[in-house]
């Protein structure tokens, strides 16, 4: 599949910060048990399911876009596995047919084999070094793909979906696609020779006219808006889906989905024509059956597939491909989820502009997990998103090292807790109150407490309700929120200003310091999905063992309740140091040392 490109973006827009908790008249929300059937978000059920990214063209090295389709994808398939969901697999990989290819191989003096097995190797390691837990990774030059390919033909031919024609029109050789005239902008170079180019990505045209095998997809508009609009989130965010079914209230010209061999030989060959080779993408869709057994052991996981795609690849996935599956018998995916692009300080990433960001520099220096925060916590589905160093640094030190990092430290250190265990609560310093903004206050607590401790009780809910709406960055915004709100209240009541040997004062002082435990354990469960490595630090810290990390253990303040809580008393996980280091302004990489 071709890489997403990234068109140019409006002024940027910070992120909206996140509503505020909800308030009703009467009685403030009680604080309740995050269960795993409600923190899994709505209509959870335990069932297989496939998550996918693209498979990236393999015509040059991974960029900025590849990854952070790969990082959506992940964050959904780890926030998954942590509600118990059901099986699940994951698949990416890399798209290595087509005739960008061939000519990528010729340029460089080296076979499209040999071009197709080392580009393959670095999107390999790239996802691998951003710690994106992939289950599959499929190649289409892999035997089982072409077997499957073949296999769908043949289902298309058998039900008469596909018929031998002459077809000309403009073709776009790096989008593989014919183009309308519609779809089409005149240009002239600096010799004033006019020139046609594609008006989504500016790519140049040829008018091209041979003999190829069409696809009925004219057929299907009317079986693809009754899909769309029997399943109204099928494509989301709901922008996508309305773009698609502005698409669809036109008419859809039949698709060529094949082209002369003589012209196209790096691909798969038409099923008993030789003359003819399968068309680049009708190959590439067929990758999301390839990774579950298709034709033989898919039945467990279609439909049952979720596609994360960038908005530059729509039309191939929310109207050729369900309608290419509809043709040979199978149902549509159940989802397509759909984002917008990243450009540079405002431009779009091109070779051309040399400001195509290379993922494997930005993670040497902002860490693995800095860089998959920063790009989940700024990447917004609808719109485009822009990237600048700067940026990069003020979000990780800001939410990382001073609110996430500094809370850790401050509320482990051994001047305040010197027996470096999870202290007791106290119900006669915090105690469960009706209503905190009507009751006068009983123990040590102020409603501005019980207001900030019902906001992180509502937390799982909320986040997952947002991974649910394909909303990351806002889930991580609201997490943000709270982490700020933690901090406020530790500092309000000042734990080392107490004296830990006065009675009263020490069980106020164990109540803070537990109460602050008890949120942080709620942010390092929650941010597994978005950055492991660094909630496995903060988890193992608070002594959370690996069987305590799912979201049915997310019990919130216990005691508060009433119930026991399992952590009190437990001795805490060895220090291993700074959280997550502050990055300095004055030694990061520039853009100009990130370039591909």
């Amino acid at each position: 599949m071709a890489p997403a490109a990234s068109p140019p973006a409006g002024p940027e827009q910070p992120p909206r910060p996140p509503p505020p908790p909800r308030r009703t008249r009467g009685r403030p929300p009680p604080l309740r048990r995050s269960s795993s059937a409600s923190a899994s978000g709505p209509g959870h059920r335990c069932r297989p399911l496939l998550l996918s990214t693209p498979i990236f063209y393999a015509n040059g090295p991974p960029h900025l876009g590849h990854l952070y389709s790969a990082l959506l994808a992940d964050a959904l398939h780890r926030q998954r596995g942590l509600r118990g969901a059901g099986p699940g697999r994951f698949s990416t990989g890399t798209d290595e047919h087509g005739l960008k290819i061939q000519q990528a191989a010729a340029a460089a003096g080296t076979s499209p084999p040999e071009l197709c097995a080392r580009v393959s190797a670095l999107f390999r390691q790239a996802l691998t070094q951003a710690a994106v837990s992939f289950t599959d990774f499929i190649r289409t030059s892999e035997p089982r793909h072409q077997r499957a390919v073949c296999h769908f033909w043949g289902a298309l031919q058998e039900r008469g979906a596909l018929y031998k024609g002459s077809y000309e029109g403009w073709y776009c050789t790096p989008d593989e696609c014919f183009l309308p005239e519609s779809q089409l902008a005149e240009r002239t170079d600096s010799q004033g020779r006019t020139y046609k180019v594609s008006l989504e990505t500016g790519h140049e045209v040829h008018w091209t006219k041979e003999e190829n095998y069409m696809f009925r997809l004219s057929a299907f508009r009317d079986p693809l808006q009754k899909w769309l609009r029997d399943n109204p989130r099928a494509v989301f965010p709901d922008p996508f889906y309305q773009r698609v079914l502005h698409w669809l209230g036109d008419d859809l010209p039949d698709l060529s989905v094949s082209r002369e061999r003589s012209r196209l030989q790096w691909g798969i060959p038409v099923p008993g024509d030789s003359t003819q080779t399968i068309y680049v993408w009708v190959d590439a869709l067929v990758n999301y059956l390839s990774v579950v057994g298709y034709p033989e052991t898919h039945g467990e996981w279609w439909p049952a597939a979720h596609h994360v795609v960038g908005k530059d690849i729509l039309k191939f996935h929310a109207v050729y491909w369900p309608a290419l599956l509809m043709a040979a018998g199978l149902p549509p995916p159940e989802q397509i989820l759909v984002h917008s692009h990243w450009t540079v300080r405002g431009q779009k990433m091109s070779k051309s502009l040399g400001n195509v960001i290379d993922p494997s520099a930005c993670i040497g220096q902002y860490t693995v997990d800095g860089f998959r925060y920063f790009l989940l916590r700024q990447g917004v589905p609808e719109r485009d998103c822009d990237y600048y160093d700067e940026k990069v640094v003020k979000v990780l030190n800001s939410e990382l090292a001073d609110a996430l990092g500094g809370l850790l430290n401050r509320s482990t250190a051994l001047s305040i807790n010197p027996s470096n265990t999870y202290p007791y609560f106290s119900e006669s310093c915090f105690p469960k109150i009706l209503d905190y903004r009507e009751t006068k206050a009983l123990g040590r607590a102020s409603a501005e407490d019980y207001e900030f401790v019902v906001s992180v009780a509502s937390l799982p809910l909320q986040v997952a309700s947002y991974f649910e709406d394909f909303q990351i960055y806002k889930a991580l915004e609201c997490i943000a929120l709270c982490v700020r709100q933690t901090n406020g209240f530790f500092q309000r009541h000042r734990p080392w200003k107490l004296n830990r040997n006065h009675p009263a004062e020490k069980l106020w002082l164990d109540t803070i310091i537990h109460v602050t435990l008890e949120c942080l354990r709620v942010f390092g469960t929650l941010l597994q999905p978005v950055i492991p490595c660094t909630a496995d630090k903060l988890l193992s810290r608070l002594a959370v063992e690996p069987e305590e990390r799912g979201l049915s253990n997310l019990t919130f303040l216990p005691r508060y309740n009433g119930k026991p809580c399992p952590f009190e008393g437990r001795q805490l996980g060895p220090d291993t140091g700074v959280l997550f280091h502050r990055l300095e302004k004055s030694s990061q990489h520039q853009i100009e040392n990130k370039r591909l």
